[in-house]
């Protein structure tokens, strides 16, 4: 994707219509706008394929899923859908208040309209997705960024996955382990 465009993907030209009625390319344009703002994060092991740093400056999305995926004949990047769903997530949590669950719906709902939007079938693309969250979730977490936001896997309260982040965040030179209340327990991994 081009850094030195104002509009990477979506192209220059007027719109027929309002620019509030429903767009595709309002929708790109919205989607680049975000792109330009956040910083993109892909070295690190990310439970259920993405999350964000607590600032909400960096995306982060798993070192192993793939850039693209083949639908219809061509190749089609996944980092923007993801970097959408996360953006929204993290600023419906942060600015008011959401609880995770909620957040995530919206922010699938914005996901699904951007994966619509570029004509590709949402049932591809999730199907396309799902092969990696059930991989990345049973792997061992080796790499886990040292700033990645833990409030969507606490509202789940899914206290032994945290406890196996805050072990990999432990092998992280970058920030020293920290134990919560959550994790103070028996630290179990999955084999």
């Amino acid at each position: 994707m081009p850094k030195n465009s104002c509009y990477p993907i979506s192209v220059h030209r007027k719109l027929k219509r309002p620019d509030w009625y429903v767009s595709g390319l309002m929708l790109d344009r919205a989607l680049d706008a975000i792109l330009r703002r956040i910083k993109l994060d892909r070295r690190h092991d990310i439970p259920y394929l993405a999350g964000y740093s607590q600032d909400g400056g960096t995306i982060y999305i798993d070192r192993h899923l793939p850039e693209t995926f083949s639908h219809r004949g061509r190749k089609v990047a996944v980092d923007r859908y993801l970097i959408l769903h996360e953006a929204v997530e993290k600023t419906l949590i942060d600015e008011l208040n959401l609880h995770y669950l909620h957040a995530h719906q919206i922010a699938t709902r914005a996901e699904e309209a951007a994966v619509r939007a570029d004509r590709i079938l949402w049932s591809a693309y999730d199907r396309f997705m799902q092969l990696y969250v059930k991989d990345i979730g049973d792997e061992r977490l080796t790499k886990v960024p040292g700033d990645l936001d833990l409030k969507p896997y606490r509202d789940e309260h899914d206290k032994e996955l945290i406890a196996r982040m805050e072990v990999a965040e432990g092998n992280n030179p970058f920030k020293p382990a920290t134990r919560t209340r959550a994790s103070a327990g028996k630290r179990r991994t999955k084999k």
